[in-house]
């Protein structure tokens, strides 16, 4: 059975990547990583990707007047390459209707708190900052409307007294590399199934 064929979309040091990367190496996961698609020239995740053997682009925001046309240049590789699953790792662009509507149910995220709790860019830090008694991350799928798509899996850590936003990040980070490529896992083998808000995961 063909593995499925992976694009991933990434800003930054794509340490999430490398777990997904790792895990389909060591035959972990039936999924591998076909194409890593970037916003940003210096991202390291093109480096890690570059490695690995894998196909990367930087598609310039800069370059195109629109989002809608920027897009249209992700979803032309992602389709060239024959991607079945969109993972974002680390992608810092709020993605439209066009990109959403192409891969309806086929783009995936990781957020770094127990959504619906804490959405946004600082969850560890908004988690810490609450008095939150426990963190963690979540996968979920990916909706016009940021970290509200339907939860695939979870995974909940408690907040230590002391914590940093560095240090409870770090933790939350360690469980991400796990939950991931899971999720991805999951996808692969056609177990899961979106009911209304839920995920149902079958056996």
């Amino acid at each position: 059975m063909a593995k499925l064929r992976v694009g991933v979309l990434a800003s930054g040091g794509g340490t999430n990547l490398q777990s997904i990367i790792d895990t389909s190496k060591k035959g972990e996961i039936e999924a591998e990583v076909v194409v890593v698609i970037s916003d940003k020239k210096d991202a390291f995740a093109l480096e890690r990707a570059k490695k690995s053997g894998i196909k990367t682009v930087f598609v310039d925001p800069k370059l195109y007047s629109s989002r809608e046309l920027h897009e249209n240049a992700i979803v032309k590789i992602l389709e060239e390459n024959k991607v079945g699953l969109v993972c974002l790792a680390g992608y810092m662009r709020l993605l439209t209707d066009h990109l959403i509507g192409k891969f309806e149910n086929k783009i995936i995220n990781i957020h770094p708190a127990l959504l619906p709790s804490f959405p946004g860019t600082h969850g560890q830090a908004d988690a810490l900052n609450y008095g939150a008694k426990v963190a963690g991350c979540t996968v979920h799928f990916v909706e016009l409307e940021m970290d509200a798509g339907p939860i695939i899996a979870q995974a909940a850590i408690p907040v230590l007294e002391g914590d940093t936003v560095e240090s409870l990040s770090k933790r939350i980070l360690e469980q991400e590399h796990k939950l991931y490529p899971k999720a991805i896992d999951l996808f692969a083998k056609g177990k899961l199934k979106i009911k209304g808000r839920r995920v149902k995961i079958n056996d």
